[in-house]
């Protein structure tokens, strides 16, 4: 451009404003040519969610500073569709905590519930995304066995979800549409009713599915492989934490055949694994399962894209470290949530060292040696330039869509935090 002169101003103005709008008219080409409708892979800078590929939403982690949108993981590898074949306790799976207590779930008529969410989408689509462990809370009420979030052993019409019945509808018709897949159930056991839970899973037409607990290892050896698992059909793991349904119902008794940390803020404690009281030591020979909580006592949906990045990478190493072994479920709140690849990440990385030796699943090739690794790209974040479409509203993947976070629903939330901390310390095993 030529330098101005006082007699040309007017020119010279017309001429910047030109230039200008062209350079930010290129910016923004270059920024929207970069990738969009469907072709942004994971990490990649992201407008709104149709820019994403298969499995990936458009969000962002303000509680890490990372207020720019990316494709984010929100599905998992099926770690059976790389590697089948091997004992069930030899992969890891990926557990939701209070699968049933999701956010806008609508309360009981004319009663406002007062508890904790713990996830943002129905238990259909949790396990359509990967899920294939599900903790679920039991108690009697009103003359039925309900899924609530609740205290003391007693269910209220405020900490209320539904009818047990209705959860364990769509697992029967996920296990009937997907003949493949195993599921693993973990009840917080409060019903009292006689044959309460036996005729519960019968009527919801699970019994079908039921793996016997006279199949379960009981010494620590391994479990029957995946493949024979779903050959008998025995595709559904129940445990309780009652000890006293395995002699009166066949509801295997969880700490008897699995080890598990402390659940809540023990859990998160950076560089300790506790042990919670019910369990064996974590590196007990006598059982070939490590369950493994990764969860606040307290949830709270902003924060879990933090808690769901380098944190929970730290604290597999530890927990890995205290049993000496992988764990074969991963229990997290609000599962979806991450600064990019989260759980599914983790889940990914925990499965390649021990189905393959390798540093994520994805690099694992079935058949060969054990630490035969291809080269898999591993997704890193870099700078995004791109500030728009903000995170809030709605995670969408190709064949599923659910409500997430909400500033309003955060204030009321943690409106409830002081009466809920009393509860929860003074009665909640989880």
């Amino acid at each position: 451009m030529l330098p101005c002169s006082a007699d040309h101003r007017g020119l010279c103005r017309a001429s910047s404003a030109g230039y200008l709008s062209l350079l930010l008219f290129s910016v923004f080409v270059t920024i929207s040519a970069a990738c969009s409708n469907g072709a942004c892979q994971v990490l990649e800078a992201c407008a709104a969610a149709t820019d994403c590929g298969p499995g990936l939403y458009c969000g962002n982690c303000p509680a890490s500073g990372k207020n720019q949108p990316v494709c984010t993981r929100g599905q998992a590898t099926a770690p059976t569709s790389i590697i089948n074949g091997l004992p069930f306790n030899k992969y890891t799976w990926l557990v939701t905590h209070n699968s049933f207590s999701i956010v806008d779930a609508p309360p009981l008529p004319g009663v406002q519930r007062l508890t904790f969410f713990n996830q943002e989408d129905t238990v259909t689509n949790q396990l359509r995304n990967g899920v294939r462990g599900l903790m679920l809370d039991v108690y009697d009420f009103e003359n039925d066995i309900w899924l609530c979030h609740s205290f003391r052993g007693q269910c209220f019409n405020f900490t209320a979800f539904q009818p047990a019945i209705n959860t364990l509808t769509e697992v029967e018709a996920f296990l009937s549409q997907n003949p493949t897949e195993i599921v693993t159930i973990i009840l917080e056991d409060y019903v009292k009713a006689p044959k309460g839970l036996t005729t519960l899973f019968t009527k919801a037409g699970l019994d079908k599915y039921w793996f016997p607990v006279s199949k379960m290892p009981r010494k620590g050896e391994d479990w029957p492989a995946v493949t024979e698992m779903v050959q008998e059909n025995h595709r559904l793991l129940v445990f309780t934490s009652d000890g006293s349904k395995e002699a009166l119902e066949g509801i295997a008794y969880q700490w008897k055949y699995m080890v598990e940390n402390e659940s809540g803020d023990p859990g998160v404690k950076p560089g300790s694994c506790p042990k919670r009281k019910e369990s064996k030591p974590l590196n007990s020979k006598s059982v070939s399962l490590f369950f493994q909580n990764y969860f606040p006592t307290y949830p709270v949906e902003a924060e879990a894209c933090k808690e769901h990045s380098t944190s929970l990478e730290e604290m597999v190493g530890t927990c890995y470290k205290a049993a000496g072994t992988m764990p074969n479920f991963l229990a997290v709140n609000f599962y979806m949530r991450s600064d990019g690849v989260g759980v599914f990440d983790a889940v990914d990385r925990m499965n390649g060292r021990t189905l393959c030796g390798c540093s994520t699943v994805s690099a694992c090739q079935a058949g060969a040696p054990f630490g035969s690794c291809k080269n898999v790209s591993i997704p890193t974040r870099s700078p995004v330039t791109n500030n728009a479409g903000s995170f809030t509203g709605s995670v969408q993947f190709a064949s599923s869509a659910s409500t997430v976070y909400s500033p309003n629903r955060l204030v009321v939330f943690m409106f409830y935090i002081p009466l809920m901390a009393f509860w929860l310390t003074a009665t909640s095993k989880y």
